[in-house]
């Protein structure tokens, strides 16, 4: 080890309680938040805004809320391969900055969350598509499987062969959350179909959710085989399944979270996007903030479901139309609980 000499050890202690003091000053004047202006503070998954999928869905939430209550917000995003320090600091940064809310998009934040909430139990927390217990937080989560159910019945009644194909960014319980709930819906309408399932990345490997060239090549592989209806859960990812989808005469792609459809970047691949499974994230952000602003924050879980609107299935360019009585009864059945939904495979 390099000996420091004792004025540069001076010095470098002096400059440290300089930042110190400087970041402490800059917590405390934001916090306080002389015009009484609301502070949100958004802490995206990998992708961030821009996805056309999950984080859009969410950043929808913070526009609105921003414009209806005039809010004051900051937006961090997840880089790919980043470590749970690189979340904790991203959250505690906002806390610190006088953020309140403070919301967290994607399960990979729920470590985070669980560590940096109670340390600013005066700042109210989100989480989405995770649970948390701690009292500060509002656990945001979706029935993801009820809402791809009705994909899966999409899919089997617009397939040829009854070859369909389901693509999740990774393997985590939550994406298959997603899968089951397709193959379900898929094998309830047609039992004698196939369903085929991969995913991009696996365990704590989160680049298939940012990776639209893997996305693509795994959709060709699928489309080579024979499949026609291709349902891709993978964030960002899944541009890359629908444009290939788009190539092939006569094939489906199923979009995810926000409505594909009608996103710029996606807009000319609309005319073979069947419909896309919606995750109205953007109502739990809403939500979340709403209850802040007017002193009764949300705390513990909320749970948005297909009763409640929390997911539902999009019918931009009328695609659905020749099969939408079918639809509607198995939405139905779902609601009244005549057909029990599965999270897993």
């Amino acid at each position: 080890m390099r000996p420091v000499s004792k004025i540069t050890a001076a010095c470098a202690i002096a400059a440290a309680l300089a930042l110190t003091a400087t970041a402490c000053g800059s917590s405390s004047d934001e916090s306080s938040s002389s015009d009484g202006k609301l502070k949100i503070g958004m802490a995206y998954d990998v992708g961030g805004r821009g996805d056309n999928s999950f984080n859009d869905s969410a950043a929808r939430g913070l526009d609105k809320a921003k414009a209806e209550f005039g809010a004051e917000t900051k937006e961090l995003t997840a880089k790919t391969g980043e470590s749970s320090a690189d979340r904790d600091q991203r959250l505690q940064s906002l806390a610190e900055g006088g953020y309140n809310p403070v919301i967290a998009i994607g399960f990979a934040y729920k470590e985070a969350v669980d560590k940096i909430a109670p340390k600013y139990p005066k700042v109210n927390f989100g989480l989405v598509d995770s649970v948390s217990d701690v009292k500060n937080v509002n656990s945001i989560v979706f029935t993801e499987e009820q809402g791809s159910y009705l994909a899966g019945v999409a899919a089997a009644l617009k397939s040829k062969d009854g070859k369909v194909g389901f693509i999740g960014g990774v393997d985590l319980p939550l994406i298959k959350k997603f899968a089951a709930g397709f193959r379900q819906g898929v094998m309830d309408t047609k039992p004698k179909a196939t369903v085929q399932i991969q995913y991009l990345s696996t365990g704590s490997d989160l680049s298939g959710f940012g990776s639209p060239d893997k996305g693509k090549e795994a959709a060709k592989g699928m489309l080579d085989k024979g499949i026609d209806v291709i349902f891709a859960a993978a964030g960002g990812s899944g541009a890359g399944s629908i444009e290939a989808v788009a190539g092939k005469k006569g094939a489906w792609s199923i979009g995810v979270d926000s409505d594909q459809a009608k996103d710029p970047a996606l807009a000319k691949y609309k005319d073979t996007i069947l419909t896309s499974v919606v995750k109205n994230v953007d109502a739990g952000v809403f939500d979340l903030v709403k209850s802040v602003k007017d002193g009764k924050p949300a705390t513990g879980t909320t749970t948005y479901s297909l009763a409640k609107g929390g997911v539902s299935l999009t019918p931009t360019g009328d695609h659905l139309k020749d099969i939408q009585t079918q639809l509607d009864a198995a939405k139905k059945k779902i609601v009244d609980g005549t057909i029990k939904v599965k999270s897993t495979t």
